[in-house]
């Protein structure tokens, strides 16, 4: 009987280098550990978390496969300068994980958002977005191809279900995130035929340090547990798990996609 076991098929990264926004902890920090060990070297990104950044770079390798940068992430010129600083410490870029984000955590009705909250939001949630994303498809289009690689590159942008479904409240933010799903589609169509593959992970409630005022109220906590048919947030390893999936071999074949991680909260696509 032959055996059933083939140790060919992994998640597995080798010699890829991977750019994660916002890593230096929740859903990033996960991402980053997946990552090192699928065999990507990582550059990733923080911006006040430092202890924490360069002890999760030390953990996963050191300089020389897995690097912490300190990047404002408020522009498109931001994100550039973030790109441009990977490519200098690791020579390519094959996996773009745009993770980074903000969501204020009061409730503000649309009739009072001054324009400067916003503008805030929209320009870390979107603007810097382009940015990295202008400079990564400029370097994966110019860059030799791997031996072995099934893609040019890969992009995988994290929405939320707010993109999808909206936010009451949080107007700033559900705009933000469902820009990004619009962006995702709109990269496929571009960028597919050029061998990248973009794509877009919608996460529901995460467990994380953006989450935990809403856990600790009671309330709050019971409404949101409510709406998720698995009873639970996700753990941040639950989200990085299907952003590793969609930048491996395995998933060659899906471009566009918005891969809606929630726990059943939100069946849309």
């Amino acid at each position: 009987m032959s055996n059933p076991v083939n140790p060919s098929v992994l998640l597995s990264l080798p010699g890829r280098v991977a750019l994660i926004t916002g890593g230096s902890r929740g859903i990033g920090a996960a991402a980053v550990r997946l990552f090192r060990q699928a065999g990507a070297k990582v550059a990733f990104s923080y911006l006040t978390h430092k202890a924490k950044a360069h002890a999760l770079a030390a953990e996963c390798g050191g300089d020389e496969n897995c690097i912490a940068l300190r990047q404002e992430l408020a522009t498109a010129e931001d994100g550039q300068a973030l790109v441009a600083a990977t490519i200098a410490a690791f020579g390519r870029l094959d996996c773009l994980i745009v993770n980074h984000g903000i969501w204020p955590p009061h409730d503000q009705p649309i009739a009072s958002m001054t324009a400067a909250q916003w503008r805030t939001t929209l320009g870390v949630n979107l603007d810097s977005v382009f940015g990295l994303v202008q400079s990564a498809v400029a370097q994966m289009q110019q860059q030799p191809q791997l031996d072995g690689a099934n893609a040019r590159g890969h992009i995988v942008l994290v929405s939320s279900t707010a993109g999808q479904r909206g936010e009451a409240f949080h107007a700033d933010y559900a705009a933000s995130k469902g820009a990004l799903i619009s962006l995702t589609k709109s990269l496929s169509s571009e960028l597919a035929p050029k061998g990248i593959l973009a794509n877009c992970v919608a996460p529901g409630w995460v467990r994380t340090d953006m989450s935990a005022a809403a856990f600790q109220h009671p309330e709050t906590s019971k409404k949101v547990l409510a709406a998720i048919p698995l009873g639970r947030p996700a753990r941040p390893e639950e989200i990085a798990g299907p952003i590793l999936f969609l930048c491996t071999p395995l998933a060659g074949f899906i471009s566009g996609e918005i891969f809606n991680v929630n726990g059943g909260a939100v069946l849309v696509g």
